[in-house]
This record gives C-alpha cells, sequence and structure tokens, in this order.
C-alpha cells in the first residue's frame, strides 16, 4: 500500500551539518513523525509560483514551525526589534500553500509558525512581541485544554495535554470562520479549526514533533493528518 504523500514546505538554513552551501531542511523529528504515522513526508522548494498546481499532486500538506512573517503581511506597518528570520519568498509561499490547502480541502497540520501563518492567510492578525523573555514560550512545556469534541482532542485523545512550545508571538485578532480549540493558562490561542471547512484541518502553536516519539497524545495529530490524507488520496 502507498503512503499517503504529505507536501512539506522547506525552510532555508544558512549553516547545515556535512552540506558546503546555505540549504533548504526540515526538523528531523518532523520528518519523523509523518513517517512513523505512515505518511511519505516530502520537503518542498518555497518557489513562489503555481503553488495550487504543484500541491494538487500531494494528499496532505504540513505547514511547519520557522522564523517570523513580516509584520506588513497582516497590516502593521512598525515592526518590534524582536521580529528576527523574515524571509520574502518564504512569507508568500507559505501564505499560498495555506490557502490553496482550505480551498482545495487538502488535509492541512499546522504547527507553530503555520498556525500563524494560517490565521494571517483568512484575515487575522498577530502579536508581534508577547512582552519579553519573562512572557514569552521559548523553550517551554506547559499544560493545554483541548476543547472536548475538536477534531485537535479526537487526534489526541485527549482533553489535556502538556505541550512543548518555542515561540515569542501569537494570535492576536482572530482570521475569519477560525474557532480556537485550545489555550495556555495565559490566554494565549494553542489550536485552531475551521468549522465547515472542506476539508481537515487542524493548527497548533505548540511543537507536536517535540515530544511525538514518547507521546502519543502529540504523535496523535501527524497520525490524524495521515489519515485524512489516506482519505482524501483514495477519493476519485
Amino acid at each position: 500500500m502507498n503512503r499517503p504523500l504529505i507536501a512539506i514546505p522547506a525552510r532555508f538554513s544558512a549553516r547545515t551539518s556535512a552540506l558546503r552551501y546555505a540549504a533548504e531542511v526540515n526538523a528531523r523529528a518532523l520528518v519523523e513523525a509523518v513517517w512513523r504515522a505512515g505518511g511519505e513526508p516530502a520537503s518542498i522548494h518555497p518557489a513562489d509560483t503555481d503553488v495550487a498546481a504543484r500541491l494538487a499532486r500531494f494528499d496532505g500538506v504540513l505547514l511547519p514551525g520557522g522564523g517570523d512573517l513580516a509584520p506588513y503581511r497582516y497590516g502593521q506597518e512598525e515592526t518590534h526589534a524582536r521580529v528576527y528570520d523574515v524571509d520574502e519568498t518564504q512569507d508568500g509561499f507559505d501564505l499560498q500553500v495555506a490557502h490553496s490547502a482550505l480551498e482545495s480541502g487538502t488535509p492541512l497540520l499546522a504547527i507553530c509558525r503555520g498556525l500563524q501563518v494560517v490565521n494571517v492567510a483568512v484575515g487575522g492578525t498577530l502579536e508581534q512581541d508577547m512582552g519579553g523573555p519573562e512572557r514569552e514560550h521559548r523553550h517551554l512545556v506547559h499544560p493545554v485544554r483541548l476543547e472536548p469534541g475538536s477534531l485537535v482532542a479526537g487526534a489526541a485523545r485527549a482533553e489535556k495535554a502538556d505541550v512543548s512550545c518555542y515561540h515569542h508571538q501569537r494570535v492576536d485578532r482572530l482570521g475569519a470562520g477560525l474557532e480556537i480549540t485550545s489555550r495556555a493558562g495565559d490566554g494565549t490561542i494553542e489550536a485552531l479549526e475551521l468549522p465547515g471547512g472542506r476539508g481537515w484541518f487542524v493548527a497548533v502553536q505548540w511543537h507536536p514533533e517535540d515530544t511525538a516519539a514518547e507521546d502519543p497524545r502529540q504523535q496523535g495529530l501527524f497520525d490524524a493528518l495521515v489519515r485524512a490524507a489516506a482519505r482524501c488520496g483514495a477519493m476519485p
């Protein structure tokens, strides 16, 4: 049986072990989580052309973490001093990937930056910085509550989870049609879904790949994506 093909936009890297040049990469933990779920992970080049056509050959999409979106992308003229690793090509590509997956109904799991990309893609905004090191969620594991009956709770098979976070930004204004299905204790939006959307979609602000090898609740998110992708791929 063929593994469902999962597109994962690559991230630009200036330094990569064993390579002589700058590289396009994805985190090994992320790729391995998709593989464990039964998917075939495929990194795709962030070229901002024919995105919908390129995605049409895939059964599912995973929007991974990464640097910050340019604030002008969500209507803010000023850029906070702690905004980092903005890349115009990456931003444009990721936003088109989000639009295309949501419009086509291709199963989509969005992680950390990926959640923020989807929120911006449907008209939402971001808080550029959560208030300095004492307030940000970097190198932090904290509990979240998962909304009963939500897709994220169904994927995790739980209504509570400890999640691994690494971010200094968060959702400010919610994008059109999105529903909050998890929050942290400080009010940070931790999961989003799109009721009535054309396909399976879950976005989480945390990094499930960090602990997926040991925590079935986190691995369950990748399992759910691949199951949805298998159903999508089986459709005529």
